[in-house]
């Protein structure tokens, strides 16, 4: 099995259930085929770069999985019927690339699991009086 790497984007006027019951289906779909999901990671609504079918932002989803070579042309068919994606790329992740998004998924769990720094209090400043204004001379000299 290859591993390999697909991001779609949904239509923007889904509702979270609708969005979640979506990548439900794409999962399911890799694993009732012999597949294995690897990773997956909700990126949420971003804005488009141009509009696609009238639509400026959309939901994006990625999902890392192993399957057979056979299993893209299965899935990337279910991505262009269903009206909800509005489009989806999915390629072949070579050694190098594996290794990347396993150092990637790693770097991300660590911040999250990291305790964040206590906020310490800030010292009130001590109030500063304004100097007086200066008299401005306002004379307007004409060349």
């Amino acid at each position: 099995m290859k591993q390999y790497e697909t991001v779609f984007i949904a239509t923007p006027v889904l509702s979270e259930a609708q969005m979640k019951e979506a990548v439900a289906k794409y999962t399911k779909l890799i694993t009732d085929n012999g597949g294995e999901i690897v990773y997956q990671e909700d990126w949420g609504l971003k804005q488009l770069a141009y509009p696609i079918q009238h639509k400026t932002s959309g939901f994006y989803y990625l999902i890392e999985f192993k399957a057979e070579p056979e299993f893209v042309a299965t899935l990337e068919t279910q991505y262009h019927r269903d009206e909800r994606i509005l489009r989806y790329l999915t390629v072949a992740l070579d050694k190098h690339a594996v290794a990347y998004a396993e150092h990637r998924r790693q770097t991300r769990a660590a911040k999250a699991a990291a305790p964040k720094p206590a906020a310490e209090p800030v010292e009130a400043a001590p109030a500063v009086a304004e100097p007086a204004a200066e008299s401005e001379n306002t004379e307007n000299a004409e060349a």
